[in-house]
């Protein structure tokens, strides 16, 4: 049996159009199920913990360590203190857009959701737990008018 050619080439355009929806569906079902893996791997993995102080009993306006580093994909769990008499922010954007965050615990209140920026007063402490997923160097610095330029600064960087 023989086809017309043009038969024969619209037959193949409707198989390639039906082959190229059914692999764009594979992808689009199989995305949210890899994610979902992703992520229950993540939450098996113990948190690395790292502490940073927001100035400290001096009242000296700097963050110590001033320079944290992490890995992209592993967890961590980021305790922050402020053991000085003043209020600071931990005011890292950038990076907080490039990290998953499971969640920041201050007190009895947890908290879920992206993060940009979290406020300490004296005496405070929070633990910010995520994971790093996009490597890079990002800022950090407090954000209260005069403690940035006094030098209260920062970075943060995400290696691969």
């Amino acid at each position: 049996m023989t086809f017309p050619n043009t038969d024969w080439l619209q037959i193949l355009r409707h198989s390639y159009v039906i082959l190229t929806l059914l692999i764009s569906l594979n992808f689009i079902t199989t995305t949210p199920v890899m994610a979902a893996n992703l992520s229950g791997d993540l939450l098996k993995q113990p948190a690395t913990e790292i502490t940073i102080s927001l100035g400290n009993s001096a009242n000296e306006l700097k963050f110590e360590p001033n320079h944290l580093e992490f890995e992209a994909g592993k967890r961590y769990q980021l305790r922050l203190t402020n053991p000085s008499q003043l209020k600071h922010y931990f005011t890292a954007k950038d990076f907080a857009d490039g990290i998953w965050t499971q969640k920041v615990q201050a007190g009895k209140v947890e908290i879920k959701g992206a993060i940009h920026e979290l406020e300490l007063k004296p005496g405070a402490e929070a633990e910010w737990v995520f994971v790093p997923l996009k490597s890079g160097t990002y800022g950090l610095r407090c954000s209260i008018p005069g403690h940035t330029e006094a030098g209260m600064t920062g970075e943060i960087a995400i290696n691969n």
